[in-house]
């Protein structure tokens, strides 16, 4: 299908129409926070569906029944799709777990007058447009990415789904009130995951012992993930994704670009990044060149 089949425009950035509709973005744009609810912001393909089984645990003690008893997308909802409206979230319990790919600055007017606690992840946008390119063949409700090259050049010019990256990550980064948002990346998740539970933790204001911090990275290895029919999407229906294509949780692992891009693909990315980035002065795992293959 097409883009105009599969997409519309909200506050200039592409969404896939059947999962974000008038009636569940008029929901979004109404939402009414609370001060202790917790969102998980990323671009997509930067970690999501991990810090969806991370923050859970996290807030349940480590109870692993928290991650088991539901679908992720019932466990941590996205704000702003369709099948939200109908988890009845005014009544849920605090604190309340969300997710979002929506930029900074596409946020309803309550996030802003609330300041709820943010994660926001983010991921080398060359394993992202990796992750992606592999993604977009799998999902009904994504364009199919068609040859790479053509892909590349759409991901690089903002003209797929939740827009650009850069412009995301830049967005987030230059937040008005810091204080309520913390920062991770996928990369210092796969170097140190018990570090990175307990850094999320002390965030959430959630103390944790020692052992419960290494039980819930145990849980959270890629591995056991993938065993987790609540997190590997195999419940969702072949019509919205077909994992034939493309397992949803696929490699787990930083680097993967270097078997997806070319020579000549990889240094047009550094140079368009090296660009879009120069006003940007968070120091990034990847731009230290201290990033490692998971094992």
């Amino acid at each position: 299908m097409t883009k105009a089949e599969l997409y519309s425009l909200y506050k200039g950035v592409y969404v896939p129409s059947s999962l974000y509709t008038p009636h569940s973005m008029k929901y979004y744009e109404d939402f009414s926070f609370r001060q202790d609810d917790i969102i998980i912001v990323t671009y997509p393909k930067s970690g999501t569906t991990w810090s969806q089984e991370i923050v859970p645990l996290i807030m349940s003690g480590g109870d692993q029944a928290s991650v088991e008893s539901l679908p992720n997308w019932e466990r941590v909802p996205w704000l702003e799709q369709n099948t939200t409206c109908q988890f009845n979230l005014e009544t849920r319990p605090s604190p309340r777990i969300f997710a979002t790919h929506f930029h900074y600055n596409m946020m309803p007017p309550g996030f802003f007058e609330v300041k709820p606690k943010v994660i926001y992840v983010m991921r080398n946008p060359k394993d992202v447009f990796t992750s992606l390119f592999h993604y977009s063949k799998a999902a009904s409700y994504f364009v199919n990415s068609g040859p790479q090259r053509e892909f590349l050049h759409k991901f690089l010019d903002g003209k797929v789904p939740f827009g650009s990256w850069f412009d995301h990550v830049k967005g987030w980064l230059n937040a008005e009130d810091k204080d309520h948002i913390m920062y991770i990346t996928y990369e210092e998740m796969i170097i140190d995951l018990k570090d990175s539970v307990a850094r999320i933790a002390q965030h959430l204001e959630k103390p944790l012992d020692t052992e419960v911090i290494e039980k819930i990275a145990d849980r959270c290895l890629f591995k056991n993930m993938k065993q987790n029919k609540m997190s590997n999407y195999s419940l969702a229906p072949r019509g919205i994704m077909d994992q034939t294509k493309s397992e949803f949780l696929r490699k787990g692992i930083t680097g993967d670009w270097k078997n997806q891009l070319t020579v000549a693909e990889a240094e047009f990315f550094d140079e368009v990044y090296k660009d879009k980035m120069k006003d940007v002065k968070y120091k990034f795992v990847w731009d230290q060149n201290k990033v490692q293959h998971s094992k």
